[in-house]
């Protein structure tokens, strides 16, 4: 057997992460940007699953700032995740479980990135506010929401 033949190169495994609502259709916008990627989806709906099959899609618990154990259970949920998956990427279109997820995967070295929801016209989220301090790129959909608080602007996704 040769041995001299070019080792396969391993394609970047990417963990998008969205909660459900907006943040998921936002997210699902993104989708030809991870062609060519081990793409692994996680989101709070399960029947989300049939939207990306036949991506893998692992399910937390949908938390907020307000639902404190339930942000403790998302937070454990998404360690697991990210350890499984062991993402080169983490991407996330929000909300708490994106940061969340942005947070543990800095952890284990992952590239960050959290995309503000273009919902949020005057100012950044909270989520995207803590991102600024653990995502390698946050970004605003809005120019103007970008250029006061820090974040970069590229375009929006819807």
């Amino acid at each position: 057997m040769p041995t001299n033949l070019p080792r396969p190169r391993h394609r970047r495994r990417v963990l998008a992460v969205a909660s459900g609502g907006g943040h998921w259709v936002q997210l699902m916008r993104l989708r030809p940007a991870f062609e060519g990627t081990d793409v692994h989806y996680a989101t709070v709906d399960p029947a989300s699953r049939a939207m990306v099959a036949p991506a893998p899609v692992h399910v937390y618990p949908d938390a907020n700032k307000d639902t404190k154990l339930r942000l403790i259970l998302s937070a454990l949920r998404l360690a697991v995740i990210v350890l499984r998956v062991r993402p080169h990427v983490v991407i996330s279109t929000g909300a708490a479980g994106g940061y969340l997820a942005i947070r543990i995967a800095r952890l284990i070295g992952a590239r960050t990135v959290f995309i503000d929801s273009i919902a949020n016209t005057r100012h950044l989220s909270v989520s995207a506010r803590l991102a600024q301090q653990a995502a390698d790129l946050v970004l605003s959909q809005w120019p103007a929401v970008a250029a006061q608080t820090g974040a970069q602007y590229r375009g929006a996704v819807l």
